[in-house]
């Protein structure tokens, strides 16, 4: 194997700073396995190790390279919870269920952590999250959360005041913080190329560079590629927004859309910390809403532009720039060395949509723009059901999911205007 060339993956601060990583073969001919999985991105993988720790032959096909996709540029945050809030999941399954699901989505950030120390995964993991309020209505909407939090699934976080905020986060624009030290964020990338290593070593085979071109069903699913084909006993699609044509009927209960991050220039470790002091992750509540953290060389890694058109946004590293600098006035003088961007699948109820189709064709999508966590537990909850044991996969599959309205001509024109909506309503209220 040759090691990887960090121009193979899209540009972006991960990609520069990632640790090398072996190139992969690209499929030819038959190859058959116990599993075959669609997507060398955290769920895939995922599953792809818990199966082979299991005891399965299991083979991960990809259309690029090892987390090239939103699993290797995202924000890196690590979270509790889903893609929507959890008082939705309860209106829409239960109390009592949606407390299981809301305990499971704890257990994927435990499992990021016991991932990380297990296989020696060098992920410059740091502990904390924040959630900011910037209005008076957020702060209301951040103390209901904790109360809700506390009292209906028994996890108990911090009030912090905007000056207990501040001490930590040298911002003028925050009113308080819901403070989480159980949750933190990592370098994705790398975290995925651990994976990946991981899953080899259990004797997982990945093939790179081999684009999906058809599912074909049956009681031994084939996955075929313009070069050869996979088949196995058991079938695991994890290509999430990147993914279309291969099962229709997931199609249209996901959406595609485009997120950025930006990596300043060094700050040096002084300026740096003086931003954030304890090193968390920071996420306000708008519905457009900016994240941020520091890196491991002292950059501030910010994120907060979306495009419900999947276009890039037009002069994209100057509207990052205004973002932050609203955030951190002090940083007028700081640019955006790279800026990067890429897809990711949201449900039209921002909830996970995992679950089979049939009774060897295995699914995870709709994780909306909150999957470093989720993506790992789906992995381990469709691995589950694959061995045999099904009881949480079940679980989520209760979640009711609708298509997005409009068909495919009209559904992305329908969500740009009701993204104008929510956009104008956190400038207004």
């Amino acid at each position: 194997m040759t090691v990887r060339n960090p121009s193979a993956h899209v540009d972006s601060w991960y990609s520069q700073s990632a640790a090398p990583a072996p190139e992969h073969p690209r499929l030819q001919g038959r190859e058959t396995a116990d599993v075959v999985v669609l997507g060398a991105g955290l769920t895939g993988l995922s599953a792809a190790l818990e199966l082979a720790q299991a005891g399965r032959s299991v083979i991960v096909v990809e259309a690029r390279r090892v987390g090239w996709g939103a699993s290797g540029r995202n924000g890196g945050q690590v979270i509790f919870g889903f893609g929507c809030e959890q008082n939705k999941i309860a209106a829409m399954v239960g109390p009592a269920l949606s407390r299981r699901l809301f305990d499971w989505s704890v257990e994927g950030v435990r499992l990021v952590r016991e991932r990380i120390a297990a296989h020696g995964i060098d992920a410059d993991w740091r502990d904390g999250h924040a959630h900011v309020a910037i209005k008076p209505r957020h702060i209301d909407e951040l103390k209901a959360w904790q109360a809700d939090l506390a009292e209906n699934y028994g996890y108990d976080l911090p009030w912090w005041d905007r000056d207990q905020l501040r001490a930590q986060l040298d911002s003028p624009r925050y009113l308080g913080a819901l403070y989480d030290p159980r949750s933190g964020h990592l370098h994705p990338l790398n975290y995925t190329l651990g994976l990946a290593r991981a899953a080899v070593a259990a004797g997982v085979r990945i093939f790179e560079h081999s684009p999906v071109l058809s599912l074909e069903r049956g009681a031994r699913p084939r996955l075929r590629t313009a070069d050869g084909e996979v088949q196995g006993d058991f079938c695991v699609l994890a290509g999430n927004a990147l993914v279309h044509g291969i099962a229709p009927e997931l199609d249209d209960k996901i959406m595609p859309v485009g997120t950025y991050v930006g990596a300043t220039v060094p700050l040096g470790e002084e300026r740096a910390r003086g931003l954030i002091r304890n090193h968390m992750a920071v996420a306000d509540i708008n519905w457009a809403l900016d994240y941020f953290r520091l890196s491991a060389d002292h950059r501030l890694l910010f994120g907060g532009r979306a495009s419900y058109s999947t276009l890039p946004p037009p002069n994209l590293p100057g509207t990052m720039r205004a973002r932050m600098t609203r955030v951190f006035p002090q940083l007028r003088d700081v640019k955006f060395e790279q800026v990067w961007g890429g897809l990711i699948d949201i449900s039209l109820n921002r909830a996970p949509h995992w679950g089979r189709l049939g009774d060897n064709v295995y699914f995870a999508q709709g994780f909306s723009g909150h999957g470093v966590a989720a993506t790992g537990l789906a992995g381990r909850i469709v691995a589950e059901a694959i061995r045999g044991q099904a009881e949480r996969l079940d679980a989520f599959a209760r979640i009711p999911h609708r298509n997005f309205p409009g068909g495919r001509a009209l559904r992305t024109p329908l969500l740009v205007a009701a993204m104008a909506w929510f956009k104008l309503r956190d400038a207004l209220w």
